[in-house]
């Protein structure tokens, strides 16, 4: 009997792409855009100008589309597509599915929603486990579709489900075809830090939102703003080695966050009834991190929440997800010519 150790050498092949999410103005869906839709072939277009190396669209962005020329323009520039959907219906998720199948994608992002922005559960009081067991329905029976075309069904932390939620729901289903969408300032809004958030999930992981926020401080908690990646408080350098060492072929898609800030109330009384128990460590371990990274006391509002001409607004996307862009091609250059040793 060979009782050595057998391992094997990887490349790292970690792709950078591109979700639309984060600049809804210049992409024409937020719904003060007065600017037309863009067009999938024009999004996987701005991608390969800009040097991604995917996508990330919704089925809205896709209608009319010509598909199988989408699918030949991403073979032919090497382009990973994540369809994004929303739910947990197992037939809307199926008809992304399809979708995803026609264009050659892998992964079809998923959110479930119930909380409001900033892990606010309170809208929630006395349903939140009802809904939970309802999730947990759905997404096993979606499951199942993604298991017959062979894709990725991947629940994203959309400032909804911790960590504990996250890791139940993929050890009930308990199927390689799902698994977490990791949107990496997102945790903040659970009261996790992204780093062990990440490290908790990291088994399951399926696909990344590249997201950073500056935070400032509240009476009731802290407020996250977005922020060019790399210039907030996830510590991405982190979160690269993390994802080499585990996950060398990972998708990362680059999200700027969104235009309203999200309030946290971490502070309140009523914040907390339908989270799952923690230890006091863990919270401890949070509001230092976010004590330590908090800036100073200033206008925190976006140009969009400051209602400034929707030109300027179209600017602002535009400078940090050019800063966002020209920050994970430098920082992936590190690995991209790495070789790792898996055992």
């Amino acid at each position: 009997m060979d009782s050595k150790i057998r391992s094997q050498e990887r490349m790292i092949q970690m792709k950078v792409g591109l979700s639309v999410f984060g600049t809804t103005y210049m992409m024409g869906i937020h719904p003060k855009s007065g600017q037309p839709i863009i067009t999938a072939k024009r999004l996987m277009s701005y991608a390969v100008e800009a040097g991604l190396e995917g996508v990330e669209m919704p089925l809205a962005v896709l209608e009319g589309e010509d598909i199988p020329s989408l699918a030949q323009y991403a073979a032919s520039h090497q382009l990973y597509i994540t369809v994004a959907s929303g739910g947990y219906d197992p037939d809307k998720l199926k008809m992304a599915m399809d979708m995803a199948e026609r264009l050659g994608a892998a992964t079809v992002r998923t959110v479930v929603g119930g909380a409001g922005y900033g892990g606010d559960r309170r809208p929630m009081v006395g349903r939140w486990q009802s809904f939970m067991q309802d999730v947990l329905s759905g997404l096993a029976k979606a499951t199942v579709a993604a298991e017959q075309r062979g894709l990725t069904l991947a629940l994203e932390n959309h400032q909804d489900v911790a960590s504990e939620e996250l890791l139940w729901l993929c050890e009930q289903i308990d199927s390689p075809h799902f698994g977490i969408t990791l949107d990496t300032g997102n945790p903040l809004a659970t009261a996790e830090e992204p780093v062990d958030f990440a490290k908790r999930i990291l088994p399951h992981l399926k696909h990344v939102h590249l997201k950073d926020y500056w935070i400032y401080l509240s009476e009731e908690g802290y407020r996250l703003v977005r922020c060019p990646i790399g210039q907030g408080v996830v510590d991405f350098p982190a979160l690269m080695e993390l994802f080499s060492q585990s996950c060398p072929d990972m998708t990362l898609s680059i999200e700027v966050g969104a235009h309203e800030a999200r309030h946290t109330r971490v502070l309140a009384d009523d914040f907390w009834p339908e989270y799952p128990t923690r230890p006091a460590s863990q919270l401890a371990a949070t509001l230092r991190f976010v004590q330590a990274n908090a800036k100073p006391s200033a206008d925190w509002r976006t140009p969009h929440e400051k209602n400034e001409p929707e030109n300027l607004i179209i600017a602002y996307e535009n400078h940090q997800l050019l800063a966002s862009i020209a920050y994970m091609q430098g920082l992936i250059r590190n690995y991209k010519a790495k070789v790792i040793t898996i055992f």
